[in-house]
């Protein structure tokens, strides 16, 4: 599967997940659903449940158990299933065509930003990013948000070692 083949088809399918959302319909879902996981399956490898779940895929907030579903309900999970698995698509997508990440199925050659310091987007005489940084453009604030962070777990560390640490002396025939 070439890149263009993997976002072509990606983005057909977020196409049909939002027609699925506007007019439901349990039969075209599970359609879509095995389409979308055997996509997915191609690009990035099988999804267990802990990733499913992670997404939260297939886990509608309110699920019925014990009878039929109303027509209402099965609308209402239609469309809250495919606005979950949209949303995975369009991760996929972005991983894909904005960051240029490779992907599993992927033929045809490096992808672009994946060789010999080349980064997505960037000119040929464009400079590489600072040591330290990536090619996404994070802005310097972020290290130093990152530093405040790890600080502030250091001293939570520290006062957790303080505060938990035994005060009084153990009677000398406990310690044999």
């Amino acid at each position: 599967m070439t890149r263009d083949e993997l976002i072509r088809t990606t983005q057909d399918l977020i196409a049909e997940g939002e027609r699925l959302q506007a007019a439901p319909s349990l039969g075209a879902l599970r359609l879509w659903l095995q389409i979308s996981d055997d996509t997915l399956a191609a690009a990035w490898g099988s999804m267990d449940r802990y990733h499913l779940a992670w997404l939260s895929v297939g886990k509608p907030r309110g699920i019925v158990r014990g009878r039929p579903m109303t027509v209402e309900e099965e609308a209402a999970y239609v469309r809250e299933v495919a606005s979950q698995k949209t949303a995975a698509l369009r991760m996929s997508l972005d991983a894909v065509e904005r960051q240029g990440m490779p992907f599993r199925g992927e033929t045809g050659g490096v992808a672009p930003g994946q060789g010999m310091g080349e980064l997505p987007g960037a000119a040929a005489g464009d400079r590489p990013p600072p040591a330290g940084r990536s090619r996404f453009d994070v802005p310097p604030e972020v290290d130093e948000l990152a530093a405040a962070v790890r600080r502030a777990r250091e001293e939570a560390a520290r006062h957790d070692a303080e505060t938990h640490r035994s005060r009084a002396p153990r009677p000398e025939r406990m310690q044999r």
